[in-house]
């Protein structure tokens, strides 16, 4: 990747932008406006949200104030946790949209596969919500449709009823979380991989190795993480409400990571925790 306007391809063939900007944790209201905004104004074109942040309206109002137009645009959000099954499915989207104040989605996504409310029957529910997004993609209502954090069984158990298997799948990814099998299974079956928290929810500052690098490269922490991403054919979705690091996490394409430097940080183990197991989250 050579620049913030380069893209990543689909199997579908829509072109998404090659880094997200993040909002999880981005309180709805002043400061979720003015961040968007900064982002948009530096560059972005990929923002990512979730009916689960609470904060849609807020993006929906940046992207307006923004004056870009729309088609330039590439945005996302995730269907929320009690909202699985095929009827709640509709009718949650219908919010999004609403919420948004847009006509599509770019991407929308099954934010987590196996949420509490549903957990004795995931499986039924699952093959509801992904019916209902086959069917808003058909309308083109979304441009493309995808999950995050799932793991191998639960796409697999996804196909069983599918007839468009999923585009992308939205996990936790950053050095010392590498995720090497399911990354693997992803990219067998064609599924661009998203890396949320790439920088490992602010962690990824206290390991000595990735101060070494910045050193080396006279780049900060944050740059050689995310140049790190990318290297690995990854797509990063860092956050920043902060204007100076939203511009920092944009500069990542005046240089490269030596070879043995990827496998240096791809061989960190642990430095920033692991991710939650999906099958035993309690919300």
């Amino acid at each position: 990747m050579k620049s913030l306007s380069d893209v990543y391809t689909l199997y579908n063939g829509v072109t998404i932008p090659c880094i997200g900007y993040g909002t999880w944790q981005t309180p709805n209201g002043k400061i979720a406006v003015a961040s968007v905004k900064e982002a948009l104004k530096k560059g972005y074109r990929h923002i990512d949200t979730a009916a689960g942040y609470k904060n849609e309206e807020s993006v929906g109002i940046a992207v307006k104030e923004s004056g870009i137009p729309r088609e330039e645009l590439f945005i996302t959000s995730k269907l929320q946790n009690d909202a699985h099954g095929y009827e709640k499915t509709v009718a949650a989207f219908e919010q999004t949209l609403k919420n948004l104040d847009l006509d599509y989605l770019d991407l929308y996504l099954i934010h987590w596969p196996n949420p509490i409310k549903f957990r004795d029957h995931w499986q039924k529910v699952n093959a509801g919500t992904w019916q209902a997004f086959e069917e808003f993609y058909k309308d083109g209502k979304i441009r493309a449709i995808g999950i995050s954090n799932f793991l191998p069984h639960h796409i697999e158990e996804l196909k069983k009823t599918a007839t468009i298997l999923p585009m992308v799948n939205q996990i936790r990814l950053c050095p010392g979380d590498t995720q090497e099998e399911l990354v693997a299974y992803c990219r067998e079956n064609n599924i661009l991989v998203e890396a949320y928290s790439p920088l490992g929810t602010g962690a990824i500052f206290e390991v000595s190795e990735l101060q070494t690098l910045a050193d080396k490269y006279g780049k900060t922490i944050a740059q050689i993480c995310l140049r790190w991403s990318l290297q690995k054919g990854f797509l990063p979705l860092p956050k920043s409400v902060t204007p100076a690091r939203i511009k920092e996490n944009t500069e990542l394409f005046d240089f490269n990571l030596a070879d043995e430097d990827v496998q240096l940080i791809s061989a960190l183990k642990g430095v920033v925790g692991y991710s939650s197991d999906p099958d035993q989250t309690t919300f």
